[in-house]
């Protein structure tokens, strides 16, 4: 990775200076998806499951979870049986009963003093199986 930065200062002899920074950016976890979406009809199950896969070289575990608000989003952890290499699979559900939008984030809290959290961000889109009412 590398990113160039203008830092401005009140010195009128160099108001500008020109910094680059540069580094190497190693991937930690995959997360599949990335971001949930929940969409929906009113009523129906609405469900998304998230893949938690720890890079190998940042090997980590998963010791809970949180939500910001939780009103309508519930989430269920458990290990990917299917995996070798401690993935995870998290559940993530619809709780709104009411057609409308709502967001929300996950917190997982992990085993790892590099990174002892990850967010994942939740939105939700909720629609009512009703037909409209048209006006006069």
């Amino acid at each position: 990775m590398r990113e160039k930065i203008v830092v401005r200062t009140n010195d009128p002899d160099k108001p500008n200076h020109n910094l680059e920074v540069f580094g190497n950016v190693e991937k930690f976890v995959t997360i599949r998806p990335g971001i949930v979406l929940l969409t929906g009809d009113v009523g129906k199950e609405i469900k998304v499951l998230v893949r938690i896969i720890p890079e190998d070289k940042y090997p980590f575990g998963i010791v809970g979870t949180s939500l910001i608000r939780g009103k309508y989003v519930g989430c269920e952890l458990k290990e990917d049986d299917e995996s070798k290499g401690g993935a995870y699979l998290l559940t993530v559900l619809n709780l709104k009963n009411k057609r409308g939008r709502y967001s929300d984030l996950i917190t997982l809290k992990t085993t790892s003093k590099i990174r002892p959290e990850i967010k994942i961000k939740v939105y939700g889109n909720i629609f009512s199986n009703e037909p409209r009412k048209s006006e006069p």
